[in-house]
């Protein structure tokens, strides 16, 4: 076998090592934990207040909208610090590249600015 799949091995090894580790806990943790399940025990607990009535309410989609532009400009972040660390060694090609990218990303702002999604009333 080559180096390069012994290293392969390696890790893989330890990868079923870890999952037969946690497989084995959570059987001894089944077998050792006490179940003495009561109504107290499984009525659903919030704040130390009783739940009151049914648990559905609609919500905005608005909402999702603002988590989905964070996660969108947060992995802007994820692009954008490795690239200002290696721009020297990228040159005009890598500025490049990040200017296209970053202007992708304001086209997709000023989409949802279009649309109104940004709006909070």
């Amino acid at each position: 076998m080559s180096p390069y799949f012994e290293s392969y091995l390696t890790v893989g090894a330890f990868a079923a090592l870890g999952a037969v580790l946690v497989l084995a806990m959570l059987g001894v943790a089944a077998v050792l934990r006490p179940a003495k399940p009561s109504k107290t025990k499984n009525m659903t607990y919030e704040c130390g207040v009783d739940p009151v009535g049914s648990g559905w309410s609609q919500t905005y989609v608005r909402y999702y909208v603002f988590g989905l532009l964070f996660v969108i400009f947060d992995v802007e972040a994820v692009f954008i610090f490795p690239w200002a660390i290696q721009a020297e060694q990228l040159g005009v090609f890598g500025l490049v590249a990040m200017i296209l990218f970053m202007l992708t990303l304001l086209e997709g702002l000023a989409y949802a600015v279009k649309k109104g999604v940004l709006k909070w009333v």
